[in-house]
């Protein structure tokens, strides 16, 4: 892992362009190739990165990112203030609790819960920030990143929406659509991911395991 901290500008140039003007910020460099930059605000979102497969070229005043479709990250440093490398080893991933890991199981097993037609790709899609849930087809052939949680909250959302940013820069993929699905999604995390175009989809766990709750029903 690099972290440098420098004043600079940062220029995006692909499919699609965007420019960040001159300013203070950190530039994440780590070991899988990936290049993000980050400000002091907006959470831990990055403002701008680029995912591996890609290669940085250094010149003093400029910095190069480009993947093999020919995009670029062009960053360009007025000033350093701090450059740190740190070997962080290998990471044991993020562990899941057994509820959900069982649930993206069973759903696995039973993709069509999310609609007639669908498809499984494969659970635990690697990508460069980590495994999406699920990965599936819907009945038109459609890409689909599935985020499953216990229960269903807005960091979830933030999750399953870094995760359609990136999975929606492969040509081979996009348009890729997002499913967050939990046993309890919390209405403010309902309400941010279907104002980002994300379906919400509630789980019954028994109903996923072929069995009947013991809890009294009213209908």
């Amino acid at each position: 892992m690099r972290l440098v901290v420098a004043r600079c500008q940062v220029d995006y140039v692909g499919r699609l362009t965007a420019h960040l003007p001159m300013a203070n910020r950190v530039l994440m460099v780590k070991a899988d190739g990936s290049v993000l930059v980050h400000s002091d605000g907006g959470s831990y979102k990055p403002l701008n990165w680029m995912s591996p497969p890609c290669w940085l070229i250094e010149d003093p005043d400029v910095w190069t990112v480009q993947n093999k479709a020919g995009e670029k990250l062009v960053i360009t440093i007025d000033e350093v203030m701090h450059d740190l490398k740190h070997d962080l080893g290998v990471d044991p991933g993020l562990q899941k609790d057994g509820v959900e890991a069982h649930l993206q199981e069973l759903l696995a097993e039973h993709i069509k819960t999310l609609g007639d037609g669908y498809t499984l790709v494969r659970r635990e899609y690697p990508t460069a920030i980590g495994p999406v849930d699920i990965m599936a087809r819907d009945a038109d052939g459609g890409s689909v990143a599935v985020e499953i949680k216990r229960r269903g909250e807005i960091d979830g959302v933030e999750q399953l929406t870094r995760y359609l940013e990136l999975l929606n820069r492969d040509p081979l993929l996009a348009p890729v659509q997002g499913v967050f699905a939990a046993q309890v999604i919390k209405p403010q995390a309902r309400v941010l991911a279907e104002d980002r175009g994300i379906r919400c989809v509630v789980l019954d766990y028994d109903a996923l395991r072929g069995t009947d709750s013991d809890e009294f029903r009213l209908f």
